[in-house]
């Protein structure tokens, strides 16, 4: 038996374990859940990837952090990315799409290698935090210069 099957194997047999022996409080705790949640909650967000090679895929996840009035010079991502705004108000928008503001516990995607022409605090006073999660096929820089693109306008 190869070693990788041997851990495989390995490990869904422990899983099998850990499954039975927490299976009667996983019930008090469903039950439990289930009084207080509905049975569907609505995803906060959801958008269909483009095609990824499976066999090599890597998450990265990044916290930006943009002071009052700041903001990156042009760039791309060439991986697809989704956002999610922790605190104060970012203002965004890849080439061809209209500029938006995403304020905190707003999520945004966008495709991979679309020119992120402005990525900016959309506040003069208080910071922007947002989390930016990258799903990427292959070993790459999570970010790229837009060569010619002027930087984003002050609002």
């Amino acid at each position: 038996m190869s070693a990788r099957l041997l851990l495989v194997a390995t490990i869904a047999v422990l899983a099998a374990f850990a499954g039975a022996s927490a299976m009667k409080s996983a019930d008090v705790v469903r039950d439990a859940q289930a009084a207080a949640v509905p049975a569907q909650a609505p995803a906060p967000f959801s958008h269909v990837l483009e095609p990824l090679d499976g066999s090599h895929l890597k998450v990265t996840l990044v916290e930006v952090r943009y002071g009052p009035g700041g903001s990156s010079p042009p760039h791309s991502h060439p991986c697809p990315v989704i956002g999610y705004v922790i605190e104060g108000s970012l203002r965004t928008q890849v080439r061809g799409e209209p500029e938006a503001v995403y304020t905190a516990g707003q999520s945004f995607y966008e495709a991979a290698n679309g020119a992120h022409i402005v990525s900016a605090n959309a506040s003069t006073d208080k910071p922007v935090r947002f989390l930016a999660y990258f799903t990427c096929d292959r070993e790459t820089p999570l970010m790229q210069p837009v060569p010619g693109a002027a930087p984003p306008a002050r609002p």
